[in-house]
């Protein structure tokens, strides 16, 4: 298998450390997978999270870029409902003049936080809505065009990519011609419905794409055995329950998620989460890993991986980059997503 594969990361704060500590983890990831041979470098947008340090997106993204030479790095996403149009054309632009044709632009439509939550964002006393998406999507491209008044976001665009969990995202993706990534960590059962509107609804455009590219973003932990990966695996389990009971926090250890009190309904949710993930040693994550992009037909894989210890973290990248014998291809080949 000779696609991409890209890195997703949201600084996840671990259990007894702090965010600056995940911030600083955050450079030493990407300059390790940025040397493993990965293509691309996303921070995901979230807020109020107490174990998520991405919260300042493009101010990551640009000290990721400048930690590194080669990677691309850009947002997994930045979400549009939160923010003015006109202020992430600044901050892109800017990013994009400083590391130019390394910068990647992904747009999300959820505001990603609660109600209360993005009102402070945007400062706005009215009802939020992502419904206006296309129209804001639209708005942000024109402040790009070369010639415009808005600087530096005039001739300084990086390329654009919508990103999703449904098939809304997926067929606006398609119908502005843009490349898509789809959110199959979270969203496992809409990933193929999603793939399959994006490609069908697909029209070519002039500063878009020639024809569909599609990205899922999977969940992915690796170690030496399927029992080592397994016990890794669980903390990102109890902090999804976590989440949803409302009781978000930082990222347990492995000995915290093996004592939690677990329901029967708990272990039900779990479980339904975990089928789609590629949890397992080398050659289990190379079985699951082959079977979901051969479903898929994805042309890149973006792996985010969430584990206590920062170094079964960088391992766990050494060992998918083994398997797939990285780095990707030559930057030639790469230029044109």
């Amino acid at each position: 298998m000779s696609l991409p594969f890209s890195v997703l990361d949201l600084a996840p704060v671990a259990s007894g450390s702090t965010s600056a500590q995940a911030l600083r983890n955050t450079l030493d990831l990407a300059r390790h997978t940025e040397d493993l041979g990965y293509h691309r470098y996303w921070l995901a947008e979230h807020h109020r999270m107490p174990g998520i340090a991405s919260s300042a997106t493009a101010v990551l993204i640009g000290q990721v870029a400048a930690a590194t030479s080669r990677l691309r790095v850009g947002s997994g996403g930045i979400m549009l409902p939160n923010h003015a149009p006109m202020v992430v054309a600044e901050q892109f632009g800017t990013l994009e003049g400083l590391f130019p044709g390394r910068i990647d632009l992904g747009l999300g439509r959820a505001p990603g936080t609660d109600q209360a939550t993005a009102r402070a964002l945007r400062r706005t006393p009215g009802p939020l809505s992502a419904d206006d998406f296309p129209e804001q999507v639209h708005e942000l491209r024109a402040y790009f065009e070369d010639g415009g008044t808005v600087t530096p976001a005039a001739g300084n665009r990086p390329p654009i990519w919508l990103l999703g969990s449904s098939g809304y995202s997926a067929r606006l993706a398609g119908m502005l011609g843009l490349p898509f990534a789809f959110a199959h960590h979270f969203s496992a059962e809409n990933t193929l419905p999603a793939l399959a509107l994006y490609r069908e609804a697909f029209r070519p455009s002039a500063d878009g794409l020639s024809e569909p590219y599609a990205m899922i973003a999977v969940s992915v932990t690796a170690a030496a055995d399927d029992a080592t990966a397994e016990r890794l695996a669980r903390p990102q389990a109890l902090s999804f329950l976590r989440l949803r009971q409302g009781r978000p926090g930082p990222l347990p250890s492995p000995e915290e998620a093996e004592a939690y009190p677990y329901t029967p309904l708990d272990r039900e949710v779990i479980r339904s989460r975990q089928d789609s993930q590629v949890v397992g040693g080398p050659e289990t994550v190379r079985q699951k890993m082959d079977a979901l992009v051969k479903e898929t037909s994805a042309d890149e894989v973006m792996v985010t991986t969430m584990v206590h210890d920062h170094a079964d973290r960088r391992r766990s990248y050494e060992i998918l980059a083994g398997i797939y014998g990285l780095p990707a291809p030559a930057e030639a080949d790469l230029a044109h997503r």
